[in-house]
């Protein structure tokens, strides 16, 4: 009973010693831990501070030709032979909007804005709707030789442009296409169905075999398997790809320039004749260079989301 006794006794001190060290260590390790992670926030809020700002200052040099055109465009021809565009700060009563109704009366300029448009939706509608298409039966159907189209595919990416002007020129002229909008669509969608096949390919590809068989077994034909189940999968590939169809296309100049209408050229190679013609015609333009950026800015932070979602699922992929 005594050696009970006292094995009960001694139970309880040796809880308390173990309590008394772990609370000893636990405060030990608490302060410890208090120290890095006050270091850690420092450390991050420093951190993520100046990655902010660099940021910002990146995103401020990446808007200020845009900047710079915009407020040009708004002042008289006068106060921009003057002064620099970022007086307007200083004297905001300089900011008018004679040169955008002046270009808008423009004949030149309206005829040129949408002969653009009508050159770029076409172009971009065709090369992402054949090369879903394509890409989509390079990646799930079985045809002869299409490892070696593909590959063909691959290399027509390396192919400049400037290489086809003169042979596309030509057979252009014997069809009758040449200087026509047409013919400039079929050369913007003839150059762009290789990178588009390549990159909607390589995406169509990642999606499970299983989910595609499975859509067969329910009845599912091609098409409608491409267009319930591929489409819908692929939506930020092909958003991606219309995105960066639609810049290349509206800002392009030389093909523009070789297989356009001279009477009616689009939007650039008209910016580019406005110079070559009047020298520092500068109220006009500056609001038909700011028109031209905006349109690309707005599409591409309308479909910023989608973009980033493409980008991103290639990256994991």
């Amino acid at each position: 009973m005594k050696r009970e006794d006292q094995g009960a006794a001694a139970a309880p001190a040796e809880a308390a010693a173990s309590t008394k060290s772990a609370g000893s260590t636990g405060s030990a390790g608490g302060a410890g831990g208090a120290g890095r992670s006050f270091a850690a926030r420092v450390g991050a809020r420093l951190g993520g501070a100046g990655v902010r700002v660099f940021l910002v200052l990146v995103g401020l040099l990446w808007l200020m030709p845009t900047v710079g055109v915009l407020f040009s465009s708004a002042r008289s021809p006068e106060d921009i032979a003057a002064s620099g565009w970022w007086k307007v700060f200083a004297k905001p009563s300089e900011i008018t909007f004679d040169n955008y109704s002046k270009l808008l009366q423009n004949e030149t300029f309206t005829d040129s804005f949408l002969s653009t448009v009508m050159i770029t939706v076409p172009a971009t509608l065709l090369v992402v709707i054949v090369g879903a298409f394509a890409g989509y039966a390079f990646a799930w159907l079985d045809f002869p030789g299409r490892d070696w189209w593909f590959l063909l595919v691959v290399g027509l990416l390396v192919v400049p442009v400037q290489v086809a002007l003169i042979p596309v020129s030509k057979l252009f002229g014997a069809i009758g296409i040449f200087e026509t909008t047409l013919g400039v669509v079929l050369f913007h969608t003839a150059f762009g169905l290789p990178f588009a096949i390549f990159l909607l390919r390589n995406f169509f590809a990642e999606i499970p075999r299983e989910l595609l068989e499975a859509a067969r077994l329910d009845g599912a034909g091609e098409i409608r398997l491409f267009v319930r189940v591929v489409m819908p999968l692929g939506g930020p590939a092909i958003a991606s790809l219309g995105i960066f169809q639609f810049l290349w296309v509206w800002n392009d100049m030389l093909v523009a320039l070789i297989f356009a209408d001279s009477k009616n050229p689009p939007l650039t190679v008209a910016l580019q004749q406005q110079a070559r013609q009047f020298g520092n015609n500068i109220d006009v333009l500056a609001p038909g260079a700011f028109l031209s950026m905006v349109i690309p800015l707005a599409v591409f932070f309308a479909f910023q989301r989608q973009f980033v979602s493409g980008v991103m699922a290639g990256a994991v992929k």
